[in-house]
This record gives C-alpha cells, structure tokens and sequence, in this order.
C-alpha cells in the first residue's frame, strides 16, 4: 500500500496536476470569500465567522475531487497496466487505499492553508479573538469526511470507464446526489423531510458544522466511503477474474 501511496503522490506533484488543484482551490475560495460582491464576502458580511467557506467549499470540491480522481483507475484500464498493476504482491485493498490515500492527502494539502483565514477572522473580530472555534474546529471536522466520501466516490468511478471524462462526470453525479440530492428530494415530502435528509452529506457536514461531533455524522461518512471501496474492490476483482 505504502508504494501505491508514494507513487500517486509522485504523479500528482510530478506533473501539474496537483500544483493546478492546489492553486484552484484556493483562488477560487479566496475570490468568493475575500473579493467578489455578494453573500459570500466575509468583509462584507459583518460577522467574523468563516461558515460563507464552509457553505462553498463541499461545492467547489464536487468538481475539483473527480479531477483529482478520474485518472486512478481509467488511466490504468487505457495505458494497458491494470492487469500489471494487480499481479503485484499486494491484495486488492492495498491497491484500492493507496490509490485513496494518494488523492485524499493531495485535497488535504490544499484545505491547510485555509487555516489562515481563521487567523484573519480571529484579528479582525470585534473585539479581537470573537469567533466560535468551536463550530469553525467542527466545520473543519466534517470537511475531512466529506473529503474522504467524495474521493471515495471518485475512486470508484475511474473503475467504470477508460474515459477519464466519463469517469469525471459519473463522480461529479454521484457526488452532487449524495450532497444535494437528498436534501432537494426531502423538501418535496415534509412529513418525511428529516428522514430523506438524513440520507444526504449536507444533513451530517451542517451537522458537524454546529462544533458538536455526533457518532451518528462520523459512522454515516465512514459508511458511505466504505460503500464506494468496496465497489471499487468489487470491481477490480472483476478484472482480475
């Protein structure tokens, strides 16, 4: 597992990939949040709290995250190595989280400098220090889920086609159902909005958004990227067989 992971590390940060994705991420939050007119500017809001972030980062991450992703697998199935890369003395799991991990800890290297944007709400709240850390520490939290399902997600996907943009598209998909999807459905049905939502990623990631980690928000995250591994794994051994 361990080279699997170091070899999508290198090939991220061996082409330009994971410079671009890096970059992405934190141009396009830093210009909603700091920049354009409109909801989403935090100087403009008046309130020294960084939830206008955390409202369009699972967003900006439904599309970045499938970018990232749609090429662990496809590309393999097109160049011809798929069948390589699973005679190698590893179980399929191992090839399945290393390819995760690679992906996961890429998107976790462009969350970290948002920290900053904590640092700047702390100095400029009124008075200095007036920001709830609790629910900014929380939000953070329930990112990294929301993260480990997308790229899940992602992962699984690659498998289904040698077309990286069918795989881009299918996760993309996936990804705004699972987060949206639920959450739409619901408000068409009141008496069973609550149940319906809490099929969705937006009931838990708004969920830990609140400072409180609940078990329920943490297994249902947990559940959903365990899902989408095993299909990956499922698949794979279809491959193999």
């Amino acid at each position: 597992m361990k080279s699997i992971l170091i070899r999508e590390i290198k090939s991220f940060f061996g082409s330009p990939i994971g410079y671009l994705v890096i970059a992405i991420f934190l141009l396009l939050n830093g210009l909603f949040l700091w920049v354009f007119e409109g909801e989403y500017n935090i100087l403009n809001s008046g309130f020294a709290d960084l939830s206008p972030f955390f409202t369009i980062a699972p967003w900006i991450l439904i599309f970045l995250i499938p970018a990232v992703t749609m090429r662990s697998f496809s590309d393999e199935k097109k160049q011809g190595t798929i069948e390589l890369l699973l005679t190698k003395p590893i179980s399929i799991w191992e090839i399945v989280i290393g390819k995760f991990f690679g992906a996961f800890l890429l998107i976790i290297l462009a969350i970290i400098p948002t920290f900053i944007y904590v640092y700047v709400i702390y100095r400029l709240g009124i008075p200095e220090g007036n920001i709830d850390m609790g629910s900014t520490m929380g939000s953070y939290f329930g990112l990294l889920f929301l993260i480990a399902s997308y790229t899940a997600v992602g992962i699984f996907t690659s498998t289904l086609s040698e077309n990286q943009i069918v795989a881009f598209i299918v996760s993309v998909f996936l990804c705004f159902v699972l987060y949206f999807g639920f959450h739409g459905v619901a408000s068409q049905f009141k008496d069973w909005q609550e149940l319906i939502s809490f099929f969705g990623m937006d009931y838990h990631f708004k969920s830990m958004g609140r400072g409180v980690i609940d078990t329920r928000d943490v297994t249902y995250f947990v559940s959903v990227a365990l899902v989408f591994l095993s299909l990956t794994v499922y698949k794979l051994k279809s491959f193999k067989s």
